[in-house]
């Protein structure tokens, strides 16, 4: 009978220890960072940092795009998602999770760009014409562009047509006169001005600040593992930022900060650009 026990104790034990360790490690996916070769290399640092200060573990889970992400954490494969303020809105309305900290990165804000010879002077110069909105489903690109030209009174579908080509076959396509504008954000701006030294490019319109990127939570994660990620955030700031802007990749976040108060309602902006390109309901995303 002793022996017994002993078995039984023993193997509570184990148990115990098991569930211990999965409660202390966290599983961690990055939405625009594809496969794991990448991620260890673009938020290895970060990851030493945060185990550093927070004491948990970290447990990268390589995505391949945002789908593959929400189904990951549906399928409790993942815990904490970074990711886009229009992903976080699909994830919350599917699976409930929710904003634990925010990203901010420097003049994260949308134009609406032309040539600069280009003989639209307003928004509402463009109605009849193409203009290219980026990867479909971004925030800076798509949603926050199409709320712009909607502002200036030109209907999203209606009153343009909208195209949606990667950056670099943008500019040349409005240069060749096939598209007249170009959503994007600044940082988008920055690097076409690069690109293009021989052309001169004119901002038509500029957005406010946008929200920021988020690192949010799956609903099944325990509260005391959320108070943990958000106080490491909260005390280590500068360590953690530091970490995240070592590696080349991350530069658009050198001369941001984490902000640990945030809530659903912080979001509430991109529901409404959503709404400007017709779209009310967000179990998927845009494709």
């Amino acid at each position: 009978m002793n022996t017994f026990f002993k078995a039984c104790f023993t193997a509570a034990s184990i148990l115990g220890a098991s569930v211990a360790h999965a409660a202390d490690t966290v599983r961690f996916a990055v939405t625009d960072i594809d496969g794991m070769e990448a991620l260890q290399r673009e938020m290895g640092p970060f990851k030493e940092a945060f185990e550093k200060a927070s004491g948990l573990s970290v447990e990268f889970f390589p995505v391949s795009g945002r789908t593959i992400a929400v189904e990951a954490m549906a399928a409790d494969q993942v815990d904490f998602v970074l990711t886009g303020p229009a992903e976080y809105v699909v994830f919350n309305a599917r699976l409930k999770a929710q904003p634990v900290v925010v990203w901010n990165r420097p003049d994260y804000y949308s134009k609406v760009v032309v040539l600069d010879q280009s003989p639209y002077q307003t928004v509402a110069d463009l109605k009849g014409t193409k203009i290219s909105l980026g990867e479909i489903g971004s925030t800076s690109q798509h949603l926050a562009p199409a709320t712009l030209l909607a502002d200036g009174g030109l209907e999203y579908g209606r009153d343009y047509e909208p195209v949606f080509l990667k950056r670099n076959v943008a500019v040349e396509a409005m240069i060749a006169g096939d598209i007249a504008a170009i959503g994007m954000n600044k940082g988008h701006m920055d690097k076409i001005v690069k690109s293009f030294p021989d052309q001169k490019f004119r901002a038509l319109v500029d957005g406010p600040d946008l929200p920021m990127d988020l690192l949010l939570v799956s609903a099944t994660v325990p509260a005391e593992i959320v108070d943990i990620v958000r106080r490491t955030f909260a005390e280590k700031s500068a360590d953690l930022l530091a970490a995240v802007t070592s590696v080349d990749d991350n530069a658009k976040y050198i001369g941001g900060s984490f902000t640990t108060d945030v809530n659903d309602k912080d979001y509430d902006l991109v529901r409404k650009m959503y709404a400007t390109v017709g779209v009310t309901e967000f179990m998927t995303f845009l494709e």
